[in-house]
Parts: structure tokens; C-alpha cells; sequence
């Protein structure tokens, strides 16, 4: 549940209004339907998505978040009487590589007796493009998905559904106001862009991201599923969940250069079957968001209303804290143990993962859920 200070934002629908997408804020166990609610700026609600208010900017969001402090009439809905949507309107969608203990983890996997790191690593944070209209929200079923890959001990690909299913546990920035084209944007204009947080899932089927990924990436591996929380909680409710982060100590280049760089004190909990199996914290990610979204835009690539930006799989130093069954089963080379005696190196069909989020002191973020579906044909 969230608490009266978090406010987070998104978009739903209700029984009493059937059909209709509204955006709401969530309190407590209630849903504020913004669209009819005395706040600021009310015709930035009335549209059924986020993206009026989201490219609205800081002075907005920060005059819609104070009034909503406040306190402000309005009808509110139970949570439970809700069906939530996909908050925004998807832009571009960006992952990250930004944990080190991740990097490192699939480093010793993929190179067993090399160096775990890339040399590039440590000079600047690491990403690929995926796709924007594969991102979904939170509770879409995932389909299991089909590529060529390799069988175990093959030479040459077969076409087939993925036997190699995963999870990634990750944190996403979502993009409210646009840049131009060709002007990059500097860490200290972060805020002036990026208005919040949700949890993601950026689910991968690993054994065709291992055929593919040379030379130029995943591709099928990562298209087909990504899935986010529903709530969009505000950066301005995060400002004392700051932490340093490990990049601060390091010679970067100038544009990577923070004055006070900062990480969030986030706790991630993932449950395969309603069974917690692992936990990572954010707090540990090596680059922060300012410097990643510095780097996705150095060379000139504009930010836009929607964009996501997600932090990567998130990984601590602890076998309890890494955020990826890849990692958890060492390759799928030894599957865990759920309760009942079903072992999982990989994801099986009807599996449910839930991702849900919180700050050190326990107050709560948000969730994000996905059950994988066959592969169809």
C-alpha cells in the first residue's frame, strides 16, 4: 500500500465509468480520480494518460504535488475497485548495464578465467535500444517467445519456443519533458527532464539472446516482452532516498561528472510463485541516472515525452541479492528449490514473477507481475 507521501501516478479504469481511462493518484488504498479532483492545472487529467502532465514540466509537477500534500477534495475510488493501465505513452525504451555485481556475475559466466569486466565498463554506462511497443503493463500475460538459438551441444540454430526463460529485476526513469535534437543533456539538467520512477521487468529469453547478441546486440532475445508498474512514483517523493553511488569515485569523462552524484536507497523483492528468491538493492548500482541519461544523450539523441529508461538488472554482492534467475542457477547449472520441491532453472509456462519495490525504511513503491503464456503454435 502506499503511504500519504508517496502519491505516485497513473492511469485506470473503474466499473462505475466502464471503458474510460482516467489518471489518478494513489493514497493509501485509494485512487483520486485527478480528472475530477480540485487541484492545479485539471485539463492536464482530463485525457486518460499521463503524457499532458508529464511534458508539463517541474514547476507543474511540483505545484500539482504540493496541492495534493495538502490535501484536496475529490472521488476517490478503492484500490480494489480499479483496473490499472498503462500509465503513459511509450516513447523510445533504453536498458541500461549500470550494476557492476550484474556485469560482473554474467562476466564470470560468459568468460570463466577472463577479466568478468569489458575494458569499456568502467569508462561509461552501457545500454541497448529495445522496443517501445513491447513494453506492457504490469499483469499482461508474456508469451513465451520463439527464435533461432542453439541446443545444448549444437552447432547450428533451430527454430524454436525459448528453453531458457528469464527475469530481470530493474528500476525505470520515466522522461517528461523532451530535448532537442543535438543538444545534450547535462546531469545537472536530470531533474529537469526525468519526473519519475516504476519498477521493470525486461523479461529475456537467453538462449536466443546468446545466438544473436554478436556482433550487434539483442534483438529477439529482449523485443517481445517488457513489462512496467502501473504507478509512476514522482522523483520529488525520492529526495531523501538519495545515496552516493560507486561511480562518483572514479575519473570520468566530463559529461559523466556529477557534483553530488546520486543513487536511490531502493529494496528489490522478487517472487517466482509467490516465493521471495531473491532481493537486490539499487543502492548498489554503479552508474547513476543522471550519468545514464547524460551518456544516452551525448552524441546528440533527443529525449522524449515517454521515454523509458530502465537501470538494467540489478544486482548486489550477496547469492540472495542478484537480479536474474541466469545469475541465481549459475547458468541454469543448478536450479533452486521452491517450496513444494519444483525446481527452476529457468522460467517454466504459467510461472508468475512479481517485482515489487521499497525504500530502506520500508515504504512501499510499487509492483510489477507478469505470468509467462505458451508459446503460441
Amino acid at each position: 500500500m502506499f503511504d500519504a507521501e508517496t502519491l505516485p501516478f497513473g492511469v485506470f479504469t473503474a466499473l462505475d465509468r466502464p471503458g474510460v481511462r482516467r489518471v489518478g493518484v494513489a493514497v493509501e488504498d485509494r485512487v483520486l480520480d485527478l480528472s475530477q479532483a480540485r487541484i492545479p492545472h485539471p485539463a492536464l487529467f482530463a485525457y486518460g494518460t499521463l503524457d499532458p502532465f508529464l511534458v508539463s514540466g517541474p514547476e507543474v509537477w511540483d505545484r500539482v504535488r504540493s496541492a495534493l500534500l495538502e490535501g484536496t477534495g475529490g472521488p476517490y475510488l478503492p484500490m480494489s475497485e480499479v483496473t490499472m493501465c498503462l500509465p503513459y505513452t511509450v516513447a523510445d525504451y533504453v536498458d541500461f548495464y549500470a550494476s557492476e555485481h550484474h556485469a560482473t556475475n554474467l562476466g564470470r559466466l560468459f568468460r570463466p578465467g577472463g577479466e568478468p569486466l569489458t575494458h569499456n565498463w568502467r569508462h561509461h554506462p552501457l545500454a541497448y535500444h529495445g522496443r517501445a511497443g513491447t513494453v506492457v503493463v504490469s499483469g499482461t500475460g508474456v508469451v513465451r517467445p520463439s527464435g533461432p538459438h542453439l541446443e545444448e551441444g549444437g552447432t547450428d540454430p533451430v527454430f524454436g519456443p525459448s528453453g531458457r526463460l528469464d527475469f530481470e529485476a530493474e528500476l525505470g526513469f520515466v522522461v517528461g519533458v523532451p530535448s532537442s535534437l543535438g543538444a545534450p543533456v547535462s546531469t545537472a539538467a536530470f531533474a529537469d527532464h526525468v519526473f519519475g520512477v516504476c519498477v521493470v521487468n525486461d523479461w529475456s529469453a537467453r538462449d536466443l539472446q546468446a545466438w544473436e547478441y554478436v556482433p550487434l546486440g539483442p534483438f529477439l532475445g529482449k523485443s517481445f516482452a517488457t513489462s512496467v508498474s502501473p504507478w509512476i512514483v514522482p522523483l520529488a517523493a525520492l529526495a531523501d532516498a538519495r545515496v552516493p553511488v560507486p561511480s562518483a569515485s572514479g575519473d570520468l569523462a566530463r559529461y559523466l561528472r556529477e557534483d553530488a552524484a546520486w543513487g536511490l536507497d531502493i529494496g528489490l523483492d522478487v517472487r517466482l510463485n509467490g516465493h521471495t528468491v531473491t532481493r537486490p538493492p539499487y543502492r548498489t548500482t554503479h552508474w547513476s541516472p543522471a550519468q545514464m541519461v547524460a551518456h544516452l544523450t551525448v552524441n546528440g539523441a533527443a529525449l522524449r515525452t515517454g521515454d523509458l529508461v530502465a537501470s538494467g538488472t540489478v544486482s548486489g554482492p550477496g547469492a540472495e541479492e542478484v537480479g536474474s534467475l541466469i545469475e541465481l542457477t549459475r547458468g541454469g547449472e543448478e536450479p533452486i528449490v521452491l517450496p513444494g520441491g519444483a525446481e527452476r532453472a529457468w522460467l517454466a509456462d504459467y510461472d508468475e514473477v512479481a517485482i515489487s519495490a521499497s525504500l530502506a525504511g520500508g515504504r512501499y513503491l510499487g509492483e510489477v507481475s507478469g505470468r509467462v503464456l505458451p508459446a503460441v503454435g
